[in-house]
């Protein structure tokens, strides 16, 4: 199925025509029993379609080309990133235009790209994006409230969880303790 994949993107990302770093992305939340469901993309297009980094709307600019596409996949992709980039005039037009059958609206819909938010991206000291489960260091000796305990620069936390709607906050555990800890107090291990 890789190789078929592979000859209908005509070995390029299907998103941004990047020849490099190339995977299959399996559009969710189907799976992967069938070539409709899945796409050919770049590294750089998937962490941002899976908002792992910012959206780039340059990136994306040959979507309004590209959302007739016959492959369900792509069509559900691009209504979810135009719904992402719809600030920009061109993408807002494009969303205008862009019918999608009952179900397929339904699938693209799985991710609630269409309801109003905002991109919300946890960083460390040092600008790195973090993310869930990752480890983390502590660049400054933390007193931890409600504990006389105090967290020495340099201590690794493990398993990091994000704190939602709050960039500068993360959870995590030092000495079995669950603790909320600033983001400018840590850097990406």
């Amino acid at each position: 199925m890789k190789n078929k994949l592979i000859e209908r993107a005509q070995e390029s990302c299907e998103l941004c025509l990047a020849k490099d770093d190339l995977a299959t992305y399996i559009v969710l939340p189907k799976d992967d029993s069938d070539l409709n469901h899945q796409l050919l993309l770049c590294q750089k297009c998937i962490d941002q379609v899976d908002r792992k980094e910012p959206i780039e709307a340059s990136r994306f600019e040959r979507i309004p080309e590209i959302m007739w596409s016959e492959v369900p996949a792509l069509q559900v992709v691009c209504w979810r990133l135009l719904n992402r980039l719809k600030e920009q005039t061109w993408a807002q037009e494009a969303l205008d235009i862009l019918y999608l059958e009952p179900e397929m609206l339904e699938w693209a819909e799985y991710t609630k790209d269409h309801i109003e938010t905002q991109d919300v991206f946890h960083r460390d000291s040092m600008g790195n994006i973090l993310q869930e489960g990752d480890q983390v260091v502590l660049t400054k000796t933390l007193d931890v409230k409600g504990t006389s305990f105090r967290a020495p620069l340099g201590t690794v936390v493990r398993n990091i969880r994000l704190v939602p709607n709050n960039p500068d906050q993360i959870e995590g555990r030092i000495n079995n303790q669950a603790i909320v800890i600033l983001t400018q107090f840590v850097r990406k291990n």
